[in-house]
């Protein structure tokens, strides 16, 4: 809960700084372990002899449990405080991602991934309202784009570690050096969080959570943006899970290695997150977000185009214009809230990591029934509809 007596963190000053590299790390640490297994679909599907939508659901599981994870978690930060909770979920997270790799069945090892999810839910339930809190209000929309752009350096390195390690020494290995990853950016988040100054713990009454969740949800601009999370994240989810079995056919036939590559392209996401922040707070969120949404969409129909580097591109094009309605939007559910900064935050979260867990996995069923051409259709839809919907509903200021 904000103080009125502690003003919030100016920017160039030093603890403003340890904010932003702390949530940065946290964030690295969250999403690389959680997209790992992301660019070794195709070596999970082989080793464990499932189909592609069915390998899928190593990411999907953990989105799930993340996805159900972020509400109970917003409570648990708001008695114990953002950074203890925080960091109680990640080491949590840690440990349930090395016990993924050494169950002995593909069934158990989703179990775990689940149970990993949930405890992942914990950061992104927590990491934007303890920004939020701590930092001056005039630049709260810029520290939330610096920390996105955290998340996608996260997602960048989980996926371009693991895939290398995984083709030479196996899918558990790869995933097991990012977990070794993650351990090391927990211990920088431990020891750069400042203390928290502007938050006072607080336990909600059941009758008093369910209020401020229903009372968001009484809000039809905020249905809007959390719908927005879970279709624009599912399609991108979609697109980044079966790229690879696309590449690996004719006429690309690209090995493993080579295909992780192009998960380079999450660097426009590092670009674009920050710098949509600050355009909005100039121009106004809703022309950045339908913005965002339009590359996106152009950036889907570039992978269409049978040759190598357009489909780069277009994965460039994507997730520049993914991310930068991601930082939007997320920032906006806290904004716009009616009932609870971070129970908005989490219902955001809820759409955003269900969405990636249902279309992540149907990406693959439109796949298997029309080839590339399917799941990039679906996608466009996903997309298009998150935008009408925004137009038609959100405010213009």
């Amino acid at each position: 809960m904000n103080s009125a007596s502690t003003p919030g963190l100016q920017p160039g000053t030093p603890p403003y700084r340890l904010l932003l590299v702390a949530l940065f790390f946290i964030g690295v640490a969250t999403f690389a372990q959680l997209y790992s297994p992301q660019g070794l679909l195709p070596l999970i599907a082989g080793d464990q002899s499932v189909t592609a939508d069915q390998a899928a659901l190593m990411v999907s599981a953990a989105t799930l449990g993340l996805a159900i994870g972020v509400i109970p978690w917003s409570y648990i930060g708001d008695a114990m405080g953002r950074k203890p909770a925080m960091l109680m979920a990640i080491s949590l997270a840690c440990i349930f991602a090395i016990l993924t790799v050494l169950m002995p069945t593909f069934s158990l090892a989703l179990a775990m991934r689940f149970i990993e999810g949930f405890m992942l839910g914990g950061v992104p339930a927590l990491a934007v309202a303890y920004l939020s809190e701590e930092v001056s209000a005039k630049v709260a929309a810029v520290a939330a784009g610096t920390y996105i752009s955290g998340t996608t350096i996260g997602g960048l390195s989980g996926r371009i570690i693991a895939a290398p390690v995984g083709e030479q020494l196996g899918w558990k290995l790869g995933m097991l050096v990012v977990t070794g990853v993650a351990v090391i950016c927990v211990l920088i988040f431990l020891c750069t969080a400042p203390r928290a100054r502007n938050f006072t713990p607080r336990r909600s009454r059941f009758g008093e959570a369910v209020g401020q969740l229903l009372g968001n949800l009484r809000s039809p601009a905020l249905w809007v943006i959390y719908i927005q999370g879970f279709l624009t994240m599912g399609g991108f989810v979609a697109m980044y899970n079966f790229l690879a079995f696309h590449l690996a056919e004719p006429p690309f036939l690209m090995p493993l290695w080579l295909t992780s590559l192009i998960f380079l392209a999450y660097l426009a996401g590092t670009i674009s997150s920050p710098r949509a922040g600050a355009l909005a707070s100039r121009v106004g969120r809703r022309p950045v977000l339908i913005g965002g949404n339009v590359v996106m969409v152009g950036g889907v129909v570039l992978t269409l185009i049978p040759h190598v580097w357009v489909i780069v591109l277009g994965m460039v094009v994507l997730t520049g214009g993914f991310f930068a309605s991601h930082a939007v939007a997320s920032g906006w559910a806290g904004a716009q809230a009616v009932a609870g900064r971070s129970q908005s935050a989490s219902l955001y979260n809820l759409g955003y990591y269900g969405g990636s867990s249902v279309f992540g996995y149907l990406g693959g069923s439109f796949l298997h029934l029309a080839g590339w051409p399917g799941t990039v259709g679906m996608v466009i839809v996903l997309t298009v509809l998150a935008t009408v919907l925004v137009m038609a509903v959100l405010p213009r200021n």
